[in-house]
């Protein structure tokens, strides 16, 4: 199985934002007990929304934090394909989504339908076969 985070969830983990951290953990253990050998992934469009804000303010620490994360050889990075661009498409026109809403809902919805989709934005609740998580 793979677990697919959105940059908020990146964000909690990354920046250590409390509560959210201890309840992304809690939530990554439950789906490990349950599915051995999950895989976390992100769309690389969470690259983007994460490191825009150290790159910005000049935090090399922070920045590093991220860079770490996002390069780590067990995450699984979802590119930004013709594929994962026609679903977000699809879902800004039945949905209303803003775009990079519908791109992270995308990402994981060429995953298959059992991904779980991990975010802090219930706006994605509304999202048919997208089986969203909220922390």
């Amino acid at each position: 199985m793979i677990a697919l985070l959105d940059a908020r969830a990146v964000i909690y983990q990354v920046e250590a934002v409390a509560p959210f951290q201890a309840r992304l953990a809690a939530l990554l253990d439950a789906l490990r007990t349950a599915h051995p050998g999950l895989v976390v992934a992100v769309s690389r469009l969470s690259w983007i929304e994460c490191r825009t804000k150290p790159l910005r303010e000049r935090q090399a620490e922070v920045l590093a934090r991220y860079d770490a994360f996002l390069g780590a050889s067990d995450l699984l990075v979802v590119e930004l394909t013709a594929e994962v661009i026609d679903v977000a498409t699809a879902l800004r026109a039945e949905y209303g989504l803003r775009t990079p809403d519908a791109l992270q809902a995308a990402s994981a919805l060429v995953l298959g339908s059992d991904t779980p989709f991990v975010t802090n934005d219930p706006t994605f609740t509304r999202v048919r076969g997208l089986d969203v998580r909220l922390l």
